[in-house]
């Protein structure tokens, strides 16, 4: 089998990367990355040793990924994962359309001209930011909380969010590309007869993570706690209660091995939510009182005025990933957050190298 993976020298594309080609016998791995995300040309000697076939292009470019030979699936890995971006300066409105959609556009074509099918990561933020902050949580001392007995609100328990919760606007530009982005896909697949599975993926967390405090906070918190970098809660009345939760990439990677090898072409759903679920959530104030007892005390300031597009709880349900593919996370929470902390010591100046400091 041969695949090709886009932003194949990320976090997320180059550890499935090293997964697929460990679990999957006599796979080919091609892959492009633009490289300009810094921290993310660490990743391509390792992906070279693997015997991981690299092209230095950008899907935003259609003749760059006419370079790549046919192949039998591809997995879009490839996006701005910032729910800042085009807003806050450091990328353009038109960038983050063009990255996140266009891109999507040239890589459905490719896959059209191959017969390729699409594994299509998508994310928790195409769910509706005016929903999920209207939803009647609870606050206790150091989280919110989706309260037991509520049933007025559809797609949503104390598990989390489902597939069916709205995805009406308000949603971010990025959210808004990544939405785009699987409608997209399910139509290409359907008219042009090749299969496609859109995994909506929560925040994904694990060592090497390029994190920013907008995006791949766990790995974030966590450096910047140990390189004693200013830290604050914004929003929500400065206490940190604001609740996501993380998914490894290894677990992301059990899935779309399975995907890989299915035989079906269509199934009754191509769109799963993919995340650490309930269990393996937990507030910045948690992650702080984590990290006090890893690395030692230390303030975080308050910063009570609200962030566009931030959210107070989000848990991803990945019920029907597990009922049409028997899924489920399998590494825990301390084990994600103690993998990024022994990173953080042996890496002490990462999230310098990784841009998410000036």
């Amino acid at each position: 089998m041969r695949i090709c993976i886009t932003g194949i020298c990320g976090f997320v594309g180059c550890s499935l990367a090293a997964q697929l080609l460990s679990s999957i016998d006599g796979l080919e791995v091609y892959g492009i990355d633009s490289l300009v995300r810094p921290g993310s040309e660490r990743n391509r000697s390792r992906l070279r040793d693997l015997g991981c076939k690299l092209y230095h292009g950008d899907i935003r470019q259609q003749s760059d990924l006419d370079l790549i030979p046919q192949v039998d699936w591809v997995i879009d890995a490839a996006a701005n994962p910032s729910v800042l971006a085009g807003i806050t300066g450091s990328v353009s409105s038109r960038q983050v359309i063009e990255h996140n959609l266009l891109g999507t556009v040239n890589v459905l074509e490719f896959c059209r001209r191959s017969a390729a099918g699409l594994i299509l990561l998508s994310t928790s933020r195409v769910y509706s930011i005016m929903e999920l902050s209207g939803l009647p949580l609870e606050e206790e001392q150091t989280r919110f909380v989706f309260p037991e007995g509520t049933s007025s609100f559809p797609g949503v328990s104390p598990k989390g969010v489902n597939e069916g919760f709205s995805t009406a606007s308000p949603i971010s530009l990025y959210g808004a590309t990544k939405l785009s982005s699987e409608v997209l896909a399910l139509e290409y697949g359907f008219a042009f007869g090749f299969p496609v599975w859109v995994n909506r993926c929560g925040v994904m967390a694990g060592a090497g993570q390029f994190g920013t405090a907008e995006q791949g906070i766990f790995s974030y918190w966590i450096h910047a706690w140990r390189s004693k970098q200013p830290l604050r809660y914004i929003g929500f009345d400065g206490s940190g209660r604001q609740v996501r939760d993380a998914l490894h990439p290894v677990d992301l990677g059990q899935l779309v091995a399975q995907q890989l090898q299915s035989t079906a072409r269509t199934a009754p759903n191509r769109i799963w939510n993919i995340s650490g679920g309930a269990q393996n959530s937990m507030s910045l104030a948690e992650l702080s009182r984590w990290c006090t007892e890893r690395f030692g005390g230390r303030k975080v300031n308050r910063d009570s005025k609200p962030r566009p597009y931030d959210i107070p709880w989000l848990i991803l349900d990945s019920a029907t990933a597990q009922r049409d593919w028997g899924w489920q996370p399998a590494t825990r929470l301390e084990s994600i957050l103690e993998e990024i902390a022994v990173h953080a010591e042996k890496q002490p100046d990462w999230l310098r190298t990784c841009g998410a400091l000036g």
